[in-house]
């Protein structure tokens, strides 16, 4: 490659944990042959009520960054997560865990709950979460991070497992990890835009102090206004709200509560959810809602009522639309985070969101001609991404059998995405599921919710009747027997944290 043709400039508009994420994998990756560049103003906040997170930040933490993991987690006030606890969804009183990991252990072509569900079927089998690693720790308040000295297809040999954390703390974790790799800051607010008149790509930013600020390359981690994206370059947005509702959220902080669990909880409230996401120095809470179907006051009065602790601050507003930007990278802009689009925190997916775009970003990175086949392989990409994310979510609202209250009314009754409805009429038949290509949630997570939202296969694969009912048992039922075994033997959670990962006061 021609040097003169490398980008030499570039600049991130916006902090935050999307923001730091960015600017430290950009000068992981290209500080050596690049000016990296971020602007951020301390007058501006940032969201950063984004606690909890899925498995993927393990790797793009450790592998990706470089991170040592109990590093992190000290510097953040983590906890460990291994999975969702449902309450309330289908039915109140109704309580499962989505946990992350493998379901049992695959026998041939065939996945492990379709053995599972013919002796379900027959009364003969436990429920589904005594068969995961996670599923059967979490609700006891076990960990471990998994037994390098197990069989390698064993389910204790690799245990998944993602955090809890501040992401204020994450953010400023990374401006220290991304400076000392080469990234500069520079305060400031951004007051004007600068396109070229040839082109319209950005040429730079001018701040409020008048310093200009020059780039080849923009990453908008602007937040939900999307700066440049949308503000300057027009991209447009795909509104998803007639499938997601909730439209509000109220975040409050409260005093720590013990034992510290290894999960985030989500309860199924009136008009909504309100989740709960323990971590060392206090536990996250937040009640997202639809403000068509109660008012904030109520909404702010339910999250106050339903507190483990003592709330240290009075709630935090968030207001948000459902959907994507219909163009994540146009012309020389890359839209990173909340500038990008905005699913409810229902799955914890909005840190991954993020990392996925900046890790698609170096997978696709331009030289300076910005060939359009790379920003059209991304926008597909990443709208494919949000799109299955977005259907799994709806999962949750749209198969239940609630009706007390109008917004869950609505939910049940609404018409869904036929991507999803495929999937679910699929799975009612004989409990089968396909990937489709890279969806981020594969079978043991749509699996586990569509059976905790009550979605119960008629029957079960017809290859599962070719073996015999005593090893069928035994592989079922061993599993079970198992993986009891092995997690009581384990430290608790607390342990775990107080003996490895225990951060200083806060």
């Amino acid at each position: 490659m021609n040097a003169d043709n490398r980008i030499k400039n570039i600049v991130v508009v916006g902090g935050g944990s999307a923001g730091w994420m960015a600017a430290a994998a950009l000068a992981t990756y290209l500080a050596k042959g690049a000016t990296i560049r971020l602007v951020e103003s301390e007058e501006i906040g940032i969201v950063g009520v984004g606690e909890a997170s899925v498995p993927h930040i393990r790797l793009f933490n450790g592998q990706w960054l470089g991170i040592a993991e109990a590093e992190f987690v000290k510097r953040t006030q983590a906890t460990v997560k291994l999975g969702i606890e449902f309450k309330d969804w289908s039915r109140i009183g109704d309580s499962y865990i989505h946990g992350f990991g493998a379901i049992g252990r695959s026998l041939g072509p065939l996945p492990f709950h379709q053995f599972w569900l013919k002796l379900r079927q027959a009364g003969r089998a436990g429920p589904i979460g005594d068969y995961s690693p996670q599923t059967v720790m979490a609700p006891r308040g076990k960990f471990a991070p998994g037994d390098r000295k197990a069989a390698p297809n064993s389910p204790l040999a690799d245990i998944a497992y993602a955090y809890h954390f501040d992401a204020t703390l994450y953010a400023r974790y990374l401006r220290e990890l991304a400076e000392q790799r080469g990234a500069q800051r520079i305060e400031g607010k951004v007051v004007r835009v600068n396109q070229r008149p040839d082109n319209g790509f950005i040429e730079s930013v001018t701040l409020e102090s008048g310093q200009v600020v020059e780039g080849e390359l923009f990453i908008d981690c602007s937040g939900f206004r999307g700066l440049l994206i949308e503000q300057t370059l027009k991209a447009g947005y795909e509104d998803w709200s007639h499938w997601l509702p909730c439209d509000r959220a109220l975040a409050v902080p409260s005093a720590s509560t013990h034992p510290v669990t290894p999960y985030t909880r989500a309860t199924a409230r009136k008009a909504g959810w309100q989740w709960r996401i323990p971590l060392q120095h206090r536990t996250g809470n937040g009640h997202v809602y639809s403000s068509r179907h109660i008012s904030d006051d109520e909404a702010a009065a339910t999250l106050l009522a339903n507190l483990d602790g003592e709330a240290l601050a009075e709630p935090r507003q968030l207001r948000f639309s459902a959907g994507i930007r219909k163009k994540f990278w146009d012309k020389n802009v890359v839209a990173i985070g909340l500038a990008s689009g905005f699913l409810e925190p229902l799955e914890s997916t909005s840190i991954y969101s993020a990392q996925s775009g900046i890790t698609r970003l170096l997978s696709l990175f331009p030289t300076r001609d910005f060939n359009p086949m790379l920003a059209e392989r991304y926008n597909r990409e990443a709208a494919f991404e949000y799109e299955r994310i977005r259907d799994f979510i709806i999962l949750h609202y749209h198969a239940t059998e609630r009706a007390d209250t109008p917004f869950w009314e609505h939910c049940r009754m609404m018409d869904v995405p036929d991507t999803l409805r495929e999937t679910m009429d699929l799975f009612r038949v004989d409990g089968r599921y396909f990937r489709n290509g890279e969806d981020f949630f594969a079978l043991p997570s749509w699996v586990q919710v569509m059976l905790g939202q009550r979605i119960v296969p008629q029957g079960y694969h017809p290859m599962v009747d070719e073996m015999p009912e005593d090893r069928l048992i035994e592989l079922v039922e061993g599993m079970r027997g198992t993986l009891a075994h092995a997690v009581a033997s384990m430290p608790t959670h607390e342990e775990w944290i107080e003996r490895y990962w225990k951060a200083p006061a806060a």
